[in-house]
């Protein structure tokens, strides 16, 4: 159903490596997007075994859209390389060590768990590179200055996020990330008028309460046609 591979990428200027995940998958087959949608598995890591890594940035390609039985997600047919920037602790060999935990699907969907396992030294060869820059290249347009108005609720918070957009073919869909993902988070209701576009979805915490919420942490993206335009934080109103 799926490979799954390193590409061990370039030593970056800053002291990072560049590396990717690969994932080629069977004919008919799909993977998801970090936040699937109405449908699908979310892909989760566990690097903690890695030796010299501080933490990890994921780079994520700008996901399809698809349609089933009445529902959308977000994700990858074929192939996807999906660009891992690895921050070390000290210079000197980045030990990449854990497991990659996502789910793929066809008529059936099924959870899969890959085996992370790679050396990656300081004077790296680039390989795979232009892969890895194919992919860096198509990532979500960055939007700026896009403003969030948070309303409590009975049982959390009302989040509308107002931002500009040009206008982008075929069925469109908008999401909004908390980075704390124990947090409900229902599904965006978006509207335009004409480069403006509100993107309002409810909040709901475990405890089901009014809660601050971080506007800067917050990701709010808008994905459809192949395009997608993301702002990552946003200002209050």
């Amino acid at each position: 159903m799926a490979r799954v591979d390193i590409l061990p990428g370039w030593q970056m200027d800053n002291g990072h490596r560049m590396a990717a995940i690969r994932i080629r998958l069977a004919d008919g087959w799909h993977t998801y997007w970090r936040s699937p949608g109405e449908s699908g598995i979310p892909p989760t890591f566990d690097l903690s075994a890695s030796k010299n890594l501080s933490h990890i940035e994921l780079h994520w390609p700008v996901p399809e859209l698809f349609t089933d039985n009445g529902m959308w997600y977000l994700g990858y047919e074929d192939e996807l390389i999906l660009p891992v920037e690895l921050i070390p602790d000290a210079q000197g060999e980045i030990r990449l060590e854990g497991t990659m935990d996502l789910g793929v699907c066809n008529d059936i969907c099924v959870p899969i768990q890959a085996q992370l396992n790679a050396a990656l030294s300081s004077d790296g060869t680039g390989a795979f590179s232009d892969q890895i820059k194919i992919s860096l290249a198509d990532r979500p347009t960055e939007i700026t200055h896009a403003i969030c108005d948070a309303t409590p609720i009975s049982d959390g918070m009302r989040l509308t996020a107002t931002l500009k957009i040009p206008k982008m073919s075929g069925e469109v869909v908008a999401i909004i990330e908390h980075p704390d993902h124990s947090i409900w988070i229902s599904e965006s209701q978006m509207t335009r008028n004409g480069d403006t576009v509100e993107v309002q979805s409810d909040l709901v915490p475990a405890n089901a309460q009014p809660f601050f919420i971080d506007r800067s942490a917050l990701t709010i993206s808008v994905i459809g046609g192949g395009q997608a335009y993301e702002a990552r934080g946003c200002t209050g109103s």
